[in-house]
């Protein structure tokens, strides 16, 4: 199970850091393990079958090998993943392998369909490459034995990565695919995202009815696939119900205007005393400039009022948010664009600017947050 979320920003907490590729953080969550040992256990007693003759350890070795190659496997797909997104401009938080799969955590959902339907080729791409290296080695390698066995497992596991991953549905690639497929075609996003999620909720069934099939054919390895399709067919359920909430989430309401959800701005002097800033702001959002007229920052209140309740005269400027460019906002971006930029990034407030480039409005997450909720129950 492999799978690339739009996503708000998030650590490198919950797992143990592996490496950094271009700067982002490859991450084995504790799951993992747990995943690992569950396809070990379950696989192990088929080694037996397909190597006659080996002992138990090796069997229990073998089937490590085996759920490792897994685990390698996916993290290559996920890394074609992040390769393509970082190319397009897309921020990526993390990538985490978790249980039985990964995900790539990109912090900004693209542009336009092409992208989308790119990145989530990507994956599968890199599944396909990979299956048909292993059953090239497969084929001039020497039949039986213990490394035939695990470029067999190799080339099966790379090439079950890549197809499933292609079934029409979210959160899968696949599903992605058909998102932009049908984005491109309508223009409306939210139409491509109903009808992905519909997918996913017919993969998730047929998961479920194939399980049931081996069960009543009596497969040898139908424990496995049973409890292998029943945590699959969760995630894509679970993952699907996510990326429709996400999809409404980022939808401005008809009506709402960003002006009436920002705050009036106030510019004053870095050198300010934080207690008069404090009190000069009055609601407001507060850009705190240079004498060299270069802005210092934000004024951030709750370090402001700390800091004016140790040291009232200390310069408004040592409770400054740097401004940064994804935290800067335009007044002809639209809703879409000011949610989107909202979600993804690691700030509590964002400058709003006017065509000149002049500071027009503060924008704070918890008003924008307020406003949205207010017009949806609305």
């Amino acid at each position: 199970m492999t799978t690339t979320s739009w996503t708000g920003p998030r650590g490198v907490d919950g797992g143990l850091l592996l490496f950094r590729i271009r700067a982002v953080p490859v991450v084995l969550a504790p799951s993992w393990w747990v995943g690992s040992a569950f396809v070990t256990g379950l696989y192990a007693p088929m080694i037996g079958q397909l190597l006659p003759g080996t002992s138990v350890v090796g069997a229990f070795a073998l089937a490590a090998g085996f759920a490792l190659l897994l685990g390698v496997s996916v993290l290559l797909h996920e890394l074609g993943h992040c390769v393509v997104a970082l190319r397009y401009g897309l921020p990526v938080r993390r990538l985490r392998l978790f249980l039985l799969g990964g995900i790539s955590e990109v912090g900004r959902s693209p542009a336009r369909p092409a992208q989308e339907g790119m990145v989530a080729l990507a994956g599968p791409a890199v599944s396909i490459v990979l299956a048909a290296l292993f059953g090239a080695l497969l084929l001039i390698g020497p039949s039986g034995g213990a490394l035939w066995l695990l470029l067999m497992e190799g080339t099966l596991a790379n090439a079950a990565v890549a197809v499933f991953n292609l079934l029409p549905g979210l959160p899968l690639d696949g599903g992605r695919m058909l998102r932009a497929l049908v984005w491109g075609l309508t223009g409306t996003r939210v139409a491509g995202t109903r009808t992905a999620v519909a997918g996913g909720g017919l993969v998730a069934a047929s998961l479920l009815l194939w399980a049931l099939l081996r069960q009543v054919q009596g497969s040898p390895d139908r424990w496995l696939w049973s409890g292998v399709c029943a945590m699959t067919a969760w995630f894509v359920i679970m993952g699907a119900r996510g990326e429709l909430r996400s999809e409404r989430e980022r939808v401005w309401p008809e009506g709402l205007v960003l002006a009436d959800v920002a705050r009036p701005v106030l510019q004053l002097p870095a050198e300010s005393p934080v207690a008069d800033a404090l009190a000069a702001a009055a609601g407001r959002g507060v850009v705190l400039v240079r004498a060299d007229g270069v802005a210092a920052g934000l004024l951030d209140q709750p370090r402001a009022e700390h800091l004016a309740a140790k040291s009232p005269l200390a310069p408004a400027e040592h409770a400054a948010e740097e401004i940064r460019p994804d935290t800067v906002l335009l007044e002809s971006d639209s809703g879409e664009e000011v949610i989107e930029r909202v979600h993804g990034t690691a700030a509590w407030q964002f400058l709003i600017v006017d065509t000149e480039g002049r500071p027009a409005a503060v924008l704070r997450r918890d008003d924008l947050k307020a406003a949205l909720a207010a017009r949806r129950r609305g």
